[in-house]
C-alpha cells in the first residue's frame, strides 16, 4: 500500500511539522532543568549548540545522501533518530543526558530539512505539474516554522498545567513521532536509488560557478535570520525570568511561538510580491525588530521585547522563503538535496555561533549589555547580506 503523491505531500509535510516542533519543545522547560540543577545560564546555550552542531554535522555529511539513497528511506530515519532523542529525554535528563538527546535531535532536524523541503517539491510536482513551483517552496517553509512555533506553545503549555512537566512533553511527541514514521513508509519514493552507489563524500555545494555568489548572498542572509531565531529558542526565557522579571513557563513559550507564527504567516501575507520585494520589507523588518529587542532589554519593556521579536521574525520568514526558494531554483533535480542542505548547514551556523557568544556574553557581562551587542552584531551582518541579496535579485 502506498499514499497517492497528493496525499504522500501532506504526510511529509506532517511529519515535517511534528519534527520540528519536536526540536524547539526543550525552549520553556530550560529554565526548569537549570533551577532542578543549579547550572548556569551558559551552560544552557551549551545544551543548545548540542543541538545545533547535530544539525550542522548531519547537514555537512548527510544531508544530501537522499539524492541517491531515495527520500522515503532517509526521511524515515531521520524521524526514527527523533523518537531515540525522545527515549534519552525520558530515560536521563541529567545533563549529559540532555546534551546527547539534543544532540540526536539536531542529526535528525539536519537530514529531514534538506531531504523533506525536497521531497515535498517532487511530490508536488507530480501531483501537480500545472503549479507554479514557488508554491511548494512557500509550504515547505512554512511548515518548518509553524513546526519551530508550536514547539514551545506545547512545551510551555504542558509544563505550566500538565503534570511531570519534563516529561510529559517528550512522551506527547513520542507517539507523535511514531505516527510520523509509520505514514512515512507509505509515501511514494520520489528518487529513483543509484544502481550503482557513488563514492561516498561530505557536502559540497555542486552549482555552476556563475551560480555561487546568488547562493552565498542568500546563505548569509539565512545564517543572519537563524541567528535570531536562535536567540529565541535558547535563551529568551532566561531573558524574559531574569531581565523583564517574568518567570512563566506558558509565557516563555507564547512568546518564541509569536516570533515564529510571524515568520510563517508573513510568508503568507506577502506570497503575491516579487522576491525583490519581499527582501527589502523583510530585511526592514528584521533591522527594526532587533532595535525593539535591544531597547525592550535595556529599559526594560516586555511589550517592547516582545514586539521586537515579532516584527523581526516576520522579516526572518521573509529572508528565509527567499533563501530556500533561490537555492531549489538554483539547483537541477539530481543534486536539490545538495544544494539545500547546504543552505542549511550555513544557516544553522547562525542558530549556533551568535547564541554561543551571547551565552558567553553573559557570563562576562550584564544580560542587557550582551542583548545589546548580539543585536547591534546581527543588524550589521543583516544589512551586509541585504544589500547584496537584493542586488542578486534584481530579476525577482
Amino acid at each position: 500500500m502506498r499514499f497517492a503523491h497528493g496525499t504522500g505531500f501532506w504526510v511529509i509535510a506532517a511529519a515535517f511539522l511534528i519534527t520540528m516542533a519536536f526540536s524547539t519543545v526543550p525552549t520553556p522547560l530550560y529554565a526548569l532543568y537549570q533551577r532542578r540543577d543549579g547550572f548556569p545560564t551558559f551552560l544552557i546555550t551549551v545544551i543548545f549548540a548540542a543541538y545545533a552542531v547535530g544539525v550542522m554535522a548531519s547537514l555537512y555529511l548527510a544531508g544530501h545522501v537522499s539524492d541517491w539513497l531515495g527520500r522515503r528511506r532517509v526521511a524515515l530515519l531521520a524521524v526514527l533518530a527523533e523518537v531515540l532523542a525522545a527515549v534519552i529525554f525520558l530515560l536521563w535528563s541529567a545533563v549529559p543526558g540532555l546534551l546527547l538527546a539534543r544532540f540526536i535531535c539536531g542529526v535528525g532536524v539536519g537530514v529531514l530539512t534538506a531531504t523533506a523541503t525536497a521531497h515535498l517539491s517532487e511530490l508536488r510536482q507530480i501531483a501537480r505539474p500545472e503549479e507554479d513551483g514557488s508554491r511548494s517552496a512557500l509550504i515547505s517553509s512554512m511548515v518548518n516554522l509553524g513546526g519551530l512555533a508550536f514547539g514551545p506553545l506545547i512545551g510551555g503549555l504542558l509544563a505550566e498545567y500538565g503534570t511531570r512537566p519534563l516529561e510529559r512533553p517528550y512522551e506527547v511527541f513520542l507517539v507523535l513521532l511514531l505516527l510520523s514514521a509509520v505514514g512515512i513508509a507509505l509515501v511514494p519514493e520520489t528518487v529513483e536509488r543509484w544502481e550503482t552507489r557513488p563514492a561516498y563524500r561530505p557536502q559540497r555545494v555542486a552549482l555552476p560557478a556563475d551560480a555561487k555568489p546568488l547562493f552565498f548572498a542568500s546563505a548569509i542572509g539565512a545564517f543572519a535570520a537563524f541567528a535570531i531565531f536562535g536567540l529565541f529558542t535558547s535563551l529568551a526565557p532566561t531573558f524574559l525570568a531574569g531581565v523583564l522579571h517574568h518567570s512563566s513557563r506558558l509565557l516563555a513559550g507564547v512568546v518564541t511561538f509569536a516570533v515564529f507564527v510571524a515568520g510563517a504567516l508573513s510568508q503568507a501575507v506577502f506570497v503575491r510580491l516579487t522576491r525583490r520585494h519581499q527582501l527589502r520589507i523583510g530585511l526592514a523588518a528584521m533591522s527594526l525588530g532587533l532595535a525593539g529587542i535591544a531597547v525592550g532589554g535595556l529599559i526594560p519593556s516586555l511589550p517592547l521585547f516582545v514586539a521586537g521579536g515579532v516584527v523581526a521574525g516576520a522579516g526572518v520568514g521573509l529572508v528565509f522563503r527567499a533563501a530556500v526558494a533561490t537555492a531549489a531554483q538554483l539547483a537541477d533535480p539530481g543534486s536539490r538535496g545538495e544544494v539545500l542542505a547546504a543552505l542549511f548547514l550555513i544557516a544553522y551556523a547562525g542558530l549556533v555561533i551568535p547564541v554561543l557568544l551571547i551565552g558567553l556574553g553573559i557570563a562576562l557581562l550584564p544580560a542587557e549589555v550582551a542583548l545589546l551587542i548580539f543585536s547591534a552584531l546581527i543588524l550589521v551582518l543583516v544589512n551586509v547580506a541585504g544589500v547584496r541579496m537584493v542586488r542578486a535579485n534584481t530579476a525577482g
